[in-house]
């Protein structure tokens, strides 16, 4: 995925959250077309380890965490915190529109 300007960006913000109103139905706006974009399974490195991440949820006080698996573990981890793998997933772009958003 090449690396998306700073219009490309708020553009994508602003699809996501079109009909949004206020911070917490922007904050599922994200959830849901980051959900529905969002090439699952796939494979990355967390912390030296390799896991699968296989899917995305929406957590009270957390935010959108990916659901990460590793045999029979499962953790979740900030979306935000997650690092991609190269090339990244299909859909991955909207990650990033979040991360503008939400710093």
């Amino acid at each position: 995925m090449a690396e998306l300007s700073d219009v490309e960006l708020d553009a994508l913000v602003e699809r996501a959250v079109v009909d949004a109103y206020g911070e917490d139905e922007q904050l599922t706006a994200f959830h849901v077309v980051i959900g529905d974009s969002l090439a699952v399974p796939f494979r990355t490195t967390v912390l030296g380890v390799e896991v699968t991440v296989m899917g995305i949820d929406l957590l009270p006080g957390s935010g959108i965490v990916a659901v990460c698996a590793r045999g029979r573990y499962r953790q979740v981890i900030g979306i935000l915190d997650l690092p991609l793998p190269d090339p990244p997933p299909g859909g991955a772009e909207w990650i990033e529109a979040y991360r503008r958003w939400a710093l």
